[in-house]
C-alpha cells in the first residue's frame, strides 16, 4: 500500500486541495476541498479513484467551501477538524458574506471531531493526527509516517507561516506548534501547506525566517 497524492488549487484564493488515495484500494478522500467542487470530482473520475471521505485541516471558508456540498453528493463522512474550530464552521455563511463568496456553501457538519493521537485511513493507509494550534484554535494536520508526508493546512508554507490575525488566533501557539510537534516528525517530511509550494521540515527549519 501505497499513498498517492495530486494537489489542486481552487478558488481565486488558490487553495490547495490534496486528493490522496491508497494506490492499493484505488480508494481516496480530499483534504480541505475549498471550493470548485465539480473539477474536484473530475479529477478524482480521471485518477479513477472512489471517494469514501473528506478531511479537513481547520474551518476557514477557503478549506470548507466545497465540503457540505461534496459530503451530500457522495454521501461520506467529514473527518477533522478538532472540536475548538466549530467557532469557525458554525460561521461559514458570515464568512461566505465577508469574502463575497459567490454563493453561500452548503453547512458542514464533521462526522468525527480529531484531535492528537488520532488516526484516519484512506484505504489501507493510515494518517496520524496532530492538533497544531494558532492559525485557528482547532486546527489538525495528517502525517503519512511511511510515505513521509504531511498536509498540513495553514499551519506551515515555504518560507512562512500562518496568518494569526484573525478571530481566536494565537501566534506563540502557532510557532510552538511548529517547532515542537511538526518539526521534530523529521526533516525528511514534505508537506503539502494550504496554498502555495510543497516543502519539507528540514529545509523550512533551516531557512524561514520565521521559525529562527
Amino acid at each position: 500500500m501505497a499513498l498517492s497524492v495530486v494537489v489542486i488549487p481552487v478558488t481565486p484564493f488558490q487553495q490547495n486541495c490534496s486528493l490522496i488515495w491508497d494506490d492499493a484500494t484505488m480508494t481516496g478522500a480530499l483534504v480541505d476541498p475549498g471550493g470548485e467542487e465539480d473539477r474536484l470530482l473530475d479529477v478524482a473520475r480521471e485518477k479513477g479513484v472512489t471517494l469514501e471521505k473528506i478531511l479537513v485541516t481547520h474551518g476557514h471558508l477557503d478549506h470548507i467551501g466545497a465540503v457540505g456540498a461534496l459530503a451530500r453528493t457522495l454521501g461520506v463522512p467529514v473527518e477533522g477538524p478538532q472540536a475548538d474550530d466549530a467557532f469557525w464552521i458554525d460561521q461559514l455563511g458570515q464568512q461566505a458574506r465577508m469574502f463575497g463568496w459567490p454563493e453561500t456553501p452548503e453547512p458542514v457538519v464533521p462526522t468525527r471531531w480529531l484531535d492528537t493521537g488520532d488516526t484516519v485511513t484512506v484505504g489501507g493507509v493510515t494518517l496520524d493526527v496532530y492538533r497544531a494550534p494558532g492559525h485557528t484554535p482547532g486546527h489538525v494536520v495528517f502525517v503519512d509516517p511511511k510515505a513521509r508526508v504531511a498536509f498540513v493546512g495553514d499551519v506551515l508554507f515555504a518560507g512562512s507561516v500562518g496568518r494569526t490575525d484573525f478571530p481566536m488566533s494565537d501566534p506563540p501557539a502557532l510557532i510552538r506548534a511548529i517547532t515542537e510537534t511538526l518539526l521534530p516528525l523529521g526533516d525528511d517530511i514534505t508537506f503539502v501547506p494550504g496554498h502555495g509550494p510543497a516543502s519539507t521540515f528540514g529545509d523550512e527549519r533551516q531557512t524561514n525566517p520565521f521559525l529562527r
